[in-house]
């Protein structure tokens, strides 16, 4: 599988998303800003989201006024609603994200969360790659609706049951789409270590062994981003802020341009350092092998005729002469000429 043309596998060059979503607080502006820096981090995407006040919550959300965090408790300027408004995006200022991402060279993907903002983001955008969040992983008539695009579906999991992650890759199935990347999630912000179970990504490859299996983080760090990428993730996507302490939604449990500066190194090198099960030495490993192994050495000067002992054996560097594993073999036999202290055993000491 690949996603513009960057192949996309399990235990390879893990593919990093930074999950922008509103972090960019509805200006533009500070989304070119967050995707420049999202380039100069490495991060191979950058990923909005397509939401409008009406296409995200119901009126009665808004009237309750809940999915306010402390932040927005304490201000009375702002309702559920003004702030939805004011961290939409628009069908506009995504197409300008997106001719920005071509221009400075990354990728650009969005979740949406209606079909008109699907349309958009396959006709209009044409994104690669559709991210479906968590929440509508058992929405399974709109599942059925994005696998007719023929996009590839990156399906978050958190919040589901293993059977309803069957009933949601069935459905795409079914719609005749077999472009999936599945991602194991928490959608806790943040979770404790003890609710991540990275180990699913495991059962994940196992339950569904065609498919990549990735990880979408909402963890503090870089600690678990890094061990799911040791962990053979095929994707990683991470929140991504400028400023953990913006005013917005997702900024404290984002990663910071030096954090994901940190995971996309991590995405680079731990394909190459994690290798192969197979045991072989490397051609550098067997060239290392006379300089850094031991060889028998006379542990004190020896006479000609003299029956060596142990006692007259020591091992040193370097590894040109008999093995240590020959000790057994050279005691009890005769020094066939006087040699010298510290001297490097040959045959034609013994």
């Amino acid at each position: 599988m690949q996603l513009y043309n960057q192949p996309i596998t399990n235990f390879g060059r893990a593919y990093v998303i930074a999950e922008l979503g509103s972090n960019h607080n509805g200006d533009m502006t500070l989304a070119r800003k967050l995707i420049d820096q999202a380039k100069q981090a490495g991060c191979d995407c950058v990923k909005f989201q397509s939401w409008t006040k009406d296409t995200i919550f119901a009126k009665q959300v808004y009237q309750e006024n809940h999915f306010l965090s402390d932040d927005y408790r304490n201000r009375k300027d702002h309702t559920l609603e003004s702030i939805v408004e004011e961290f939409s995006i628009s069908e506009r200022e995504l197409l300008e994200m997106r001719d920005y991402c071509r221009q400075i060279g990354i990728h650009f993907a969005s979740t949406p969360f209606a079909k008109r903002e699907v349309d958009f983001l396959v006709n209009d955008l044409e994104a690669d790659f559709i991210k479906v969040a968590s929440m509508d992983l058992n929405n399974y008539p709109f599942l059925d609706y994005l696998a007719r695009t023929g996009r590839t579906i990156m399906l978050s999991t958190g919040l589901s049951t293993l059977d309803e992650i069957e009933r949601a890759v069935t459905t795409i199935e079914n719609a005749g789409n077999r472009k999936i990347i599945i991602l194991h999630c928490v959608s806790i912000y943040p979770p404790d270590d003890h609710l991540v179970h990275l180990r699913n990504m495991d059962m994940l490859r196992d339950n569904y062994p065609d498919y990549p299996v990735g990880f979408s983080d909402h963890t503090l760090g870089t600690l678990v981003p890094i061990a799911a990428i040791a962990r053979g993730a095929a994707v990683i996507e991470k929140h991504f802020t400028l400023d953990k302490n913006m005013f917005g939604w997702d900024h404290k449990v984002s990663a910071t341009v030096d954090e994901m500066a940190v995971i996309t190194e991590a995405a680079r090198r731990l394909p190459t350092v994690l290798g192969d099960y197979r045991r072989r030495l490397s051609e550098a490993d067997r060239k290392k092998i006379p300089a850094f192994r031991r060889s028998l050495v006379a542990a004190r000067p020896i006479k000609a005729g003299t029956i060596i002992t142990r006692d007259d054996l020591d091992c040193k560097r370097p590894g040109t002469g008999f093995p240590p594993e020959t000790m057994p073999f050279v005691a009890g036999r005769p020094a066939k000429r006087d040699i010298a202290y510290d001297k490097v055993l040959d045959g034609d000491d013994v």
